[in-house]
């Protein structure tokens, strides 16, 4: 497994080592004595999964303190387009995303800590879409900045995506509170 720094501090891509051969692959796909190699000591306590469609974008999203989420993301089927920002209000990078296509091809992993909203777009229809948290969902922490706020700016490539509720009703940024 390799680790890869992004240019935001402890947003980390994980490249596993995959072995293929006539019969398919194989491939690690979490090791906690390499993350905890890496100053990763976490315990992940929840494993999600969805399904989405082409286009439909999920996002961004957080839970607040004392109830915030480390991600571990990936995808197992299709491809999305994989967005953290930056929520954490001492940060230098306090509120720059960083982007990577994730997709069934590349195995490649995002590992996201408490204090990043996160959204995803889906590139290819019927996308699997799984990851592992640290903390449990709680509903009444949950927070959302909308998907398309002008002054983060994000590149989605696509003008009208299929959205949520929640998510056509996310805060924008310049009047977010960050609790991180």
């Amino acid at each position: 497994m390799e680790i890869i720094t992004t240019h935001i501090p402890d947003i980390l891509i994980i490249k596993p080592k995959v072995f293929e051969d006539a019969r398919g692959y194989f491939y690690e796909s979490y090791n906690t004595e390499l993350f905890q190699q890496n100053g990763i000591n976490v315990n992940f306590v929840q494993d999600n999964q969805s399904l989405s469609q082409k286009g439909v974008l999920r996002g961004l999203h957080f839970q607040n303190p004392p109830h915030a989420q480390g991600k571990l993301i990936r995808v197992i089927k299709g491809a999305v387009l994989d967005v953290v920002v930056d929520i954490r209000k001492k940060s230098l990078t306090y509120g720059q995303y960083f982007g990577i296509e994730l997709n069934e091809k590349n195995k490649t992993q995002l590992w996201i800590p408490p204090g990043f909203a996160h959204g995803f777009l889906t590139l290819e229809d019927n996308t699997i879409f799984s990851y592992k948290c640290t903390n449990y969902y709680n509903k009444p922490s949950e927070d959302c900045i909308l998907w398309n706020d002008p002054d983060i700016n994000i590149n989605w490539g696509i003008d009208k995506p299929l959205l949520s509720e929640k998510d056509l009703a996310g805060k924008e940024f310049k009047s977010f509170k960050s609790l991180f």
